[in-house]
């Protein structure tokens, strides 16, 4: 009997022993698992692309991308034709260097993804010559999914050849679909596509319009279709 009672508690013991050494193994995979998810993430490298340079400026240009983008970010937009060579890449900013003084400065001072950008060079007869940068620029998370991506706004912005005098041109919450300059009336029209009833997304239930931009005072442009006009071509068409 006394033997048996030996034996439970030789037991007991062991299987004591065996729970406390595999919980003390099992909190230190723990510590090491966390330790691990604290270190931080390397940040990729920031990728210079190759000079824009322009006659007709004083500037010369360098975009500025990242060695790598993250698939999970979901960044899969075009830069423009001025960047084929870049494709691979997305812009988040652009260093605007002078030519005689030397003079760098940066074309955005916040976040933020530069979809395209275009030389517009707008000659009409018995005016001077108007020249400006066109971009095309996602900087808020409209969608709200925490990241900057094709399914967000975006908005479009003139400056002059410096990079300097930024100005937001097309409303907040809409996407450029295409543009157009009328050379006579020194002005930009584009056309715009509204997340008209406010899900977050851009789809073919949203509204559409135009917005005329004048080139000689540039400034946020004004909407062509009114409210108005829109309910006379419904009253007419629907009726």
């Amino acid at each position: 009997m006394k033997t048996y009672s030996f034996l439970k508690q030789i037991t007991t013991a062991i299987v004591i022993a065996t729970l406390s050494f595999s919980c003390k193994s099992s909190i230190s995979r723990t510590a090491e698992q966390a330790k691990a998810t604290d270190k931080p993430q390397p940040q990729p490298n920031i990728v210079y692309g190759d000079l824009i340079i322009k006659e007709q400026s004083d500037y010369l240009m360098i975009p500025v991308a990242v060695s790598e983008q993250n698939k999970d970010k979901g960044i899969d937009l075009k830069i423009s034709r001025s960047y084929e060579n870049e494709r691979s890449n997305q812009l988040y900013n652009i260093i605007f260097y002078q030519k005689q003084s030397g003079e760098a400065h940066l074309l955005l001072n916040k976040k933020a993804i530069i979809n395209s950008f275009d030389l517009l060079e707008v000659k009409a007869a018995q005016k001077p010559t108007t020249r400006v940068w066109l971009y095309k620029i996602i900087d808020k998370d409209t969608n709200t999914d925490t990241k900057f991506n094709s399914e967000d706004a975006t908005i479009g912005y003139l400056s002059d050849l410096s990079g300097k005098n930024l100005q937001q041109i097309t409303p907040d919450n809409t996407r450029i679909i295409n543009w157009v300059v009328v050379p006579g009336q020194n002005a930009l029209f584009i056309k715009i596509i509204k997340d008209s009833d406010n899900n977050k997304k851009f789809t073919a239930e949203d509204k559409t319009n135009f917005v005329r931009v004048n080139l000689n005072k540039i400034s946020m442009g004004t909407e062509i279709i009114s409210d108005q006009i829109e309910q006379e071509i419904k009253s007419y068409i629907f009726k």
